[in-house]
């Protein structure tokens, strides 16, 4: 997939180019059903499927200093996008002059001058533009205008319940993975590098673990979950804690990830974290050796949560 990181003059001319506009944070199964409808509409009239996203997300811009709310780093949704199917992702800068854009320029400058697109993809509740006043009926209008389908797709369900974004969110904050798994198609996940920590996992407890250092992206409730581990392509069995270690006492947030039967040196590498279901609560024992006792039970748990031996 080839990726453009331009708002406009990007280079060359797009073949048809059948697109989608939104942030896509979580690439959940409601985004991921527009993929699908961009990529067979590009396929049918010979085209080029694209996506056009944006980075920072316009609240990190608009609204600075709110708490981490994004459910995956740029990099992953890339990833993810690619993986749809998609030809092409445009992921314009956003910027306080791109912000300010009203939503016919929007349209009229960079999605028909600049892209000349045929056909374009949306959620039902999208906005666009300065101050969001763009909507799907304008949008529509204005592919009436210059020449251009819109198609507002219908909000995708699973039992009942809506997909979106802030709903996956709600539920990552519960610590609910099986249920975010559900709305997203996959399990939710960190991304990290590996960095070090106290250095207690492998002398004192006798667990090595991975302390991961990881972008301003939404996190789990803390606690203890079974996670499978992706690093160098490998899926990996694991156990992830997330807390403040209260037996050690740290006032340190922490992601600490053991990989089961593994030993490698892997500080500086990134890691894939997929979380799976959380276990129990972070709580606070009278010593090391009780604490090795729970770990070993934590393990046996992930072990069966896993499917594995």
């Amino acid at each position: 997939m080839e990726v453009i990181w331009k708002a406009k003059d990007f280079g060359r001319s797009f073949k048809n180019p059948v697109l989608t506009l939104g942030n896509f944070d979580g690439v959940h199964l409601g985004h991921q059903r527009i993929f699908e409808q961009v990529r067979r509409k590009a396929k049918e009239i010979s085209g080029e499927a694209i996506a056009y996203t944006f980075a920072p997300h316009p609240v990190q811009l608009l609204k600075p200093g709110q708490e981490p709310f994004l459910l995956l780093p740029i990099a992953e949704r890339i990833r993810l996008i690619e993986e749809a199917g998609i030809d092409v992702t445009i992921c314009a800068p956003f910027t306080p002059e791109f912000a300010s854009l009203t939503a016919e320029e929007f349209v009229r400058d960079i999605l028909h001058r600049q892209i000349r697109v045929r056909q374009v993809y949306v959620g039902q509740n999208t906005s666009f533009g300065r101050g969001r006043t763009g909507s799907v009926s304008l949008l529509k209008e204005f592919g009436k205008r210059y020449g251009f389908v819109v198609e507002a797709m219908e909000a995708v369900e699973v039992k009942g319940t809506l997909i979106s974004s802030s709903r996956v969110r709600r539920l990552i904050r519960q610590g609910d993975m099986p249920g975010a798994t559900e709305l997203l198609g996959r399990p939710p996940l960190l991304v990290g590098e590996v960095i070090h920590g106290f250095g207690r996992g492998s002398k004192k407890l006798g667990f090595p673990t991975a302390n991961l250092k990881i972008d301003e992206v939404l996190v789990p409730r803390p606690g203890i979950y079974a996670v499978w581990v992706v690093y160098e392509g490998q899926r990996l069995p694991g156990v992830a804690n997330l807390g403040w270690n209260p037996t050690f006492q740290d006032r340190k947030f922490s992601i600490e990830v053991y990989i089961l039967n593994f030993d490698k040196d892997i500080y500086g590498q990134p890691l894939r974290v997929e979380f799976v279901e959380r276990q129990r609560d972070e709580v606070t024992f009278r010593g090391p050796e009780e604490l090795i006792a729970q770990i070993k039970k934590d393990v046996e748990q992930a072990k069966r949560i896993l499917g594995i031996d």
